[in-house]
């Protein structure tokens, strides 16, 4: 049974499982690029890079404009901001579970040198 059902978050997972288009989204965290651009350090060609962008597109991740002959892509970080707020309960819930574990540690560890000393 799936409780989290958020189509939007999927979409965004689904664009960011892609190296090729993290690497896209690095690129933008720069500033607007064109496609060429995009394209070059990922040693791909013009339409490889096209479908990647429109797959981050489609997620809302990038947004693209037409400057005559160039297509200008830019980040739009909102959908980030979605997905971080998502992976932020886990991280939350497991620094309690190791904030837990240390107190028991430091607690087993303590123990242990008393029994030392007592020796």
């Amino acid at each position: 049974m799936v409780l989290d059902c958020s189509p939007k978050l999927d979409v965004v997972f689904h664009a960011l499982a892609h190296p090729a288009r993290r690497a896209i989204i690095r690129q933008l965290s720069g500033g607007e690029r064109n496609l060429s651009e995009l394209a070059s350090p990922l040693r791909m060609t013009f339409p490889a890079a096209t479908k990647h962008v429109r797959v981050l597109e489609g997620a809302k991740l990038v947004r693209r404009r037409i400057a005559g002959r160039q297509h200008l892509c830019r980040l739009h970080a909102a959908p980030l901001k979605e997905a971080m707020l998502w992976t932020e309960q886990f991280r939350r819930n497991w620094e309690a579970r190791f904030k837990v574990l240390d107190s028991l540690l430091d607690e087993m560890k303590s123990e242990e040198q008393s029994r030392s000393r007592r020796r």
